[in-house]
C-alpha cells in the first residue's frame, strides 16, 4: 500500500497537518520499491488544491506513505534516500511507514505500527550525502473535515490492490511462455 499525504505545512510551528491521503497504484512491484511517478505527484497536487478549495484551507502534498507488510516499521536505506529526494521539494516533507502484519510475541496478536520520519544528511556541504533516518513525533487527532473523501479513498483500496495484481499477472504471463511463472513473479 502506498500513497501521498495531503495537508498543510505550518512552518512557524514546525508542524505538518495531514488532512487526507491519496492512495496510489504501484508501478514497480519489486518488494523493496515504492515509486511514485511524476504524473501521480502532479495529479495529487491538483487534487489537493481542489480539496483545499472545498474546505477553505491551503492543502498540498506534504508527505508520502507506504506499508512494510512483512517487516518492521523502520525505514530501509531505500526509504531514507527516497525521503531525502522528496525533502528537496520542501524540507518539511514527511514519510510514514505502516507495518501491519507483525505479531506481538507476548500475546501472539497482530499489531499495527507506524513511524513518521525524515532524512537527515550527516555529511557537511560539498561531500556526498550520507542520509540517515530522523524520527519525527507523530500525533493523531481525528477530525471530520474531509471525512467523506477519506471514506471514499478507503473504499478504493481493494480496487487499487486488485488492479496492481491484475497488472502484475498480465506482465508476468506475457513474459513467461512456458516458463516458471512463480520465479518470474519473485524476480520482478
Amino acid at each position: 500500500i502506498m500513497g501521498l499525504l495531503l495537508g498543510e505545512f505550518l512552518q512557524s510551528e514546525g508542524l505538518v497537518i495531514v488532512h487526507s491521503v491519496m492512495i496510489l497504484k504501484r508501478s514497480d512491484y519489486r518488494e523493496d520499491r515504492v515509486e511514485i511517478s511524476p504524473e501521480q505527484l502532479s495529479a495529487a497536487s491538483s487534487f489537493a488544491e481542489s480539496l483545499g478549495a472545498r474546505c477553505n484551507k491551503s492543502i498540498g502534498v506534504v508527505g508520502w506513505y507506504h506499508s512494510h507488510p512483512k517487516i518492521t516499521v523502520w525505514p530501509s536505506h531505500v526509504d531514507v534516500c527516497t525521503q531525502a529526494q522528496y525533502q528537496m521539494m520542501d524540507p518539511m516533507f514527511i514519510g510514514l511507514i505502516y507495518s501491519c502484519f507483525n505479531a506481538d510475541k507476548s500475546t501472539n496478536r497482530g499489531k499495527v505500527e507506524v513511524t513518521c520520519f525524515q532524512s537527515e544528511n550527516k555529511n557537511p556541504a560539498g561531500y556526498p550525502p550520507q542520509n540517515e533516518q530522523l524520527d519525527i513525533p507523530l500525533r493523531i487527532i481525528p477530525k471530520k473535515t474531509l471525512e467523506g473523501y477519506n471514506v471514499d479513498a478507503l473504499v478504493q483500496l481493494p480496487e487499487i490492490y486488485n488492479q496492481e495484481h491484475a497488472d502484475l499477472y498480465e506482465r508476468v504471463t506475457s513474459r513467461t511462455s512456458g516458463g516458471n511463472i512463480l520465479q518470474t513473479v519473485r524476480n520482478g
